[in-house]
């Protein structure tokens, strides 16, 4: 089945057990937005980033699953780094998703644009951004079971914008929900 990595991304959330995400809506994710729309997965926009990260983090912990954030790059990220860093001295599990610049445009000052790594790498348990559509939704179950494995923290995952909406035929990964558990329900 051929579907955009965005699409893939949200097939794997939703097939994780994952009930909600907290957003921003932005421009550099929209693809996966325009997969949350059709997805039995609830959106709940937000008007501030660092809003929508304590609402995933009061999420993982209400749930014991890991909360989902999603948040546009630049403003958006730099909002949500208190609730990264939250998650990291609390050991909460946090997804946070930031929309980056194209591919082609990393590294040239584009627009919003900013080091990813540099940024987060200080206060979660890993960085990691999907530069190819064919492991959208590997990298984001990865994300998933890291956040919730352990000591309980906060991923990062970076979704550049042209690579969401490239046409993948990978399967969505099958994430037993009793994998993501931190706490028994």
């Amino acid at each position: 089945m051929s579907r955009s990595a965005g699409h893939l991304i949200v097939d794997t959330l939703e097939s994780a057990g994952i009930e909600r995400v907290y957003a921003v809506p932005g421009e550099s994710y929209l693809d996966v937005l325009d997969g949350l729309y059709d997805a039995n997965i609830e959106t709940v926009v937000c008007r501030q980033e660092g809003g929508a990260g304590y609402m995933a983090l009061a999420e993982s912990r209400l749930t014991g699953r890991p909360g989902i954030a999603m948040v546009t790059r630049g403003p958006g990220a730099a909002n949500a780094m208190i609730s990264v860093h939250t998650a990291w001295q609390d050991a909460t599990a946090l997804v946070l998703f930031v929309g980056l610049v194209p591919l082609n445009d990393r590294s040239r000052e584009s627009f919003q644009e900013f080091n990813l790594s540099e940024w987060f790498s200080s206060t979660a348990k890993r960085v990691l951004t999907i530069d190819d559509e064919d492991r959208a939704g590997e990298i984001t179950a990865d994300a998933l079971r890291i956040a919730a494995s352990g000591r309980p923290g906060p991923v990062v995952v970076g979704l550049p914008e042209d690579v969401l909406v490239r046409l993948t035929e990978a399967p969505t990964p099958i994430l037993p929900e009793v994998a993501l558990a931190l706490i028994p329900l």
